[in-house]
């Protein structure tokens, strides 16, 4: 079986199980957001791309971000507990503060399919606001 292969199942079982002790420890919408945030981060970047609002750098970056986290080549191999995926969080936090810089945090709202709050969180945590 390739490496990539093996990783991308180390990946999703280690995602599964941190989804499913959310779920047990009674925090479903914490799960659920979890669960969905890559996707939501993938769907943001695709829409902001297609907004004429958002000006042409912003948008190199976004499609730069786009290509690193569809991307099963990672500066960290994924199979790797905790730190795997936290290339694809850097670049993903580092090109939605470019986009909130520069094409403002009303249309990055506007394009977010979670919850508010954990737009928020990721926000702050980027020091966007």
């Amino acid at each position: 079986m390739p490496i990539w292969l093996v990783a991308l199942v180390v990946v999703v079982v280690i995602y599964v199980v941190a989804v499913a002790a959310l779920i047990l420890a009674g925090r479903g919408v914490a799960a659920r957001e979890l669960a969905m945030l890559l996707p939501n981060l993938i769907l943001l970047f695709k829409d902001l791309l297609r907004d004429p609002r958002v000006p042409r750098g912003p948008k190199i970056f976004l499609a730069i971000g786009i290509v690193w986290l569809i991307s099963p080549i990672d500066l960290l191999p994924e199979f790797l507990p905790v730190i795997g995926p936290l290339d694809d969080a850097v670049v993903a936090a580092l090109v939605l503060r470019h986009l909130v810089h520069r094409a403002g945090t009303a249309i990055v709202r506007e394009h977010w399919r979670g919850e508010p709050a954990t737009l928020d969180a990721i926000l702050r945590a980027v020091r966007a606001t």
